[in-house]
């Protein structure tokens, strides 16, 4: 206390006459605000000034956390106050303070310890002092920025170096690849200029295969035209035969001459000629008729996408009876189309067993071919049955309508023999009345059936 008693004058003349006229160095600050921290703790609450009695129990750490502006603020304003952190300064590093005191700091100190001791105890050039420790922070502080940014310069020195090293082995990964890629370039434009060529000759083969076609269409028509002429040739000398064999018949009927009986025997050594030369050339007897010609499936033998259905309706009456009686008549029947008319309330599967046993008693009772057609449809199973004796059961193939096959099997027959046609639709019925066959009502046939 007599240290304070006996520096008391000074502290109000230094404080008169030296005046900061500049804002404290940050770090002489940070110090200032540490000291008074520390010896806060040694005064009373009644020591302390009013705005700083509420961080009396805080820790030093704290108080110079929280309280930082406010003993700042009162170390400056409040004299006494300041007298009573000094003289726990001088408490806790005497020789700081007496070298202070007696002007002359030690060399070897914290030039910020000495600002922040010089400002609490204001001696003679105190304020120099502050200032001298500034300008030292601040050339520290400037060495430690040029340290910095020197380690950042060669920080960032190292990162070019290294980023030019990665540019490089990048540039040459690229050129590897470039050339790679132009390698590869360079086989497919020879792979497409050699699928080019393939499609040249390609195009050149198809041509002379149509050139090649054309000239088998052409040698195929002038075999047709060809064989149409000798079958007019043909016929005209069956026609011939016919005539005189008519002849002779007539003759022996009303008892002619001798001479006509020549005629005859002249027929009957032609016929007999033609009987050996069959047999010479082992002719077999007819045993395919036309309708087997025309390409359908058979029962039995498709799968479920084979075969569709459907059912027509129409009505054309005529003598039904009266066509089957012609000699090697030829009946074909628009199956779903009859049975639809007659019972479409049954299944179909019932509906063709029940039509097909019908057409089998006809056939038996006539002795006309009869052929019977259904259209194909998508089921979910082929249709498995054995046709009935005496009656050809035909299905159309995919694509491919009853009605169409219908109209192939009366082309399909030879000019002048009787072909009948039990249908409704009225197309199927003009379809084949323009190929020489006589379309009747599937409502006749139906009568025709229930007298069997």
């Amino acid at each position: 206390m007599e240290h304070a008693s006996g520096a008391e004058p000074a502290g109000p003349a230094g404080d008169a006459a030296e005046v900061l006229d500049r804002p404290l160095p940050e770090g002489v600050r940070h110090k200032v605000v540490a000291l008074v921290s520390d010896a806060f703790g040694g005064l009373t609450v009644a020591e302390l000034p009013s705005q700083l009695r509420q961080y009396a129990r805080f820790t030093p750490t704290r108080r110079a956390k929280f309280a930082g502006n406010a003993m700042a603020a009162a170390l400056e304003g409040d004299a006494v106050f300041r007298r009573r952190i000094g003289e726990r300064l001088r408490e806790a590093q005497p020789e700081l303070a007496r070298a202070l005191e007696s002007g002359s700091p030690p060399a070897a100190a914290d030039p910020v310890d000495v600002a922040a001791a010089a400002y609490v105890l204001r001696p003679v050039g105190w304020v120099k002092l502050v200032a001298a420790a500034g300008e030292e922070a601040l050339r520290a502080d400037a060495e430690r920025a040029d340290e910095a940014a020197q380690r950042e310069l060669e920080r960032l020195r190292a990162e070019l170096a290294q980023a030019r090293e990665q540019t490089k082995s990048e540039t040459e990964r690229l050129r590897t690849e470039l050339e790679a890629a132009r390698k590869e370039a360079d086989v497919l434009s020879r792979k497409l200029r050699s699928a080019l060529s393939d499609v040249k000759r390609g195009e050149a083969a198809l041509r002379r295969t149509n050139a090649e076609t054309e000239t088998l269409k052409s040698d195929a028509a002038a075999r047709v035209t060809a064989a149409e002429s000798e079958a007019r040739r043909l016929r005209a000398r069956l026609g011939e035969a016919e005539a005189s064999a008519e002849a002779s018949r007539r003759a022996v009927r009303e008892g002619r001459s001798i001479e006509d009986m020549r005629v005859r025997l002249l027929l009957d050594t032609v016929l007999d000629a033609a009987q050996g030369l069959r047999r010479e050339l082992a002719l077999p007897p007819a045993s395919v008729h036309p309708a087997d010609t025309v390409d359908a499936v058979e029962p039995g033998r498709m799968t479920p996408k084979d075969i569709a259905a459907r059912a027509l309706s129409e009505t054309d009456p005529a003598l039904l009876d009266q066509l089957l009686e012609l000699p090697q008549c030829h009946l074909v029947v628009d199956g779903y189309n009859v049975t639809k008319t007659g019972y479409p309330q049954m299944p179909l599967d019932k509906q063709r067993l029940r039509l097909l046993g019908g057409l089998s008693m006809l056939a038996a009772q006539t002795g006309a071919e009869v052929t019977c057609v259904f259209d194909g449809a998508e089921l979910v199973a082929p249709v498995l049955l054995a046709p009935p004796r005496g009656v050809r059961v035909l299905f159309s193939k995919p694509g491919v309508t009853a009605d169409e096959l219908i109209r192939q099997l009366v082309r399909a027959e030879p000019p002048g023999r009787p072909v009948v046609v039990a249908s409704t639709d009225r197309e199927v019925a003009d379809g084949v009345a323009k190929s020489g066959a006589r379309p009747v009502a599937s409502a006749l046939l139906l009568k025709r059936l229930s007298r069997v």
